[in-house]
């Protein structure tokens, strides 16, 4: 598989899941997804990394807890509305 074919599956994988997570899978959604879901596993794989990030950026800290709570608001909105079997 070339490099190119295997990025736009991987895109469209990426999509999927923030169309799972928060209903949407427009660009800018899946942008904060990507985000959301790459510093949450560094968060659990390397710590240490992630609290030296957090301290070496303070409002790049900030701006990726307001991230993670438009993430948690929208999956919490998006489940509520989702009709339930």
């Amino acid at each position: 598989m070339d490099q190119k074919t295997f990025a736009m599956q991987f895109e469209a994988l990426l999509e999927k899941y923030a169309e799972l997570l928060v209903g949407t899978s427009d660009k800018d959604i899946t942008e904060k997804v990507k985000m959301y879901a790459l510093y949450t596993h560094i968060a659990k794989t390397m710590p240490a990394l992630a609290k030296h990030w957090n301290a070496l950026y303070p409002d790049a800290k900030d701006g990726m807890k307001e991230l993670m709570a438009d993430i948690k608001r929208l999956n919490e909105e998006h489940r509520n509305t989702k009709p339930h079997p």
